[in-house]
C-alpha cells in the first residue's frame, strides 16, 4: 500500500507537469484554443485550413507537439486510474480480512 501511494503521488506530479506544458502550448498560438482535454485539430482554424506542413509549418508542428502531450496526459490518467483501483482493492482486502 505504501508503494502504491508513492506511485500515485509521483504520477500526480507528472500529470501536473504535463498540464503545465499544455497550458504553455495553448498560450503560444490562439488558434490552438484553451482546452486541456481535447486535441487541437478539433478546433476550427480561422482562415485557411492547415492540412499539411506546407500550409502553416510553425502552427502544424506546434499542434502536433500539443497533441503528443495530450496523448501522454491521457496515458498518465489511465495509469493513475488503474493504480488507484489496485490500491483500493488492496486496501479493501487488507481491512476486510
Amino acid at each position: 500500500m505504501f508503494f502504491g501511494t508513492i506511485t500515485l503521488i509521483i504520477l500526480y506530479l507528472i500529470l501536473r507537469y504535463i498540464l503545465a506544458w499544455i497550458t504553455y502550448f495553448n498560450n503560444l498560438d490562439p488558434r490552438l484554443g484553451n482546452s486541456t482535454w481535447r486535441w487541437s485539430y478539433d478546433y476550427h482554424v480561422v482562415g485557411k485550413r492547415d492540412i499539411s506542413d506546407l500550409d502553416d509549418k510553425a502552427f502544424v508542428r506546434l499542434r502536433r507537439k500539443k497533441n503528443k502531450i495530450i496523448t501522454l496526459m491521457y496515458s498518465i490518467v489511465m495509469i493513475m486510474f488503474i493504480a488507484s483501483m489496485s490500491l483500493l482493492s488492496k486496501f479493501l482486502i487488507f481491512y476486510t480480512s
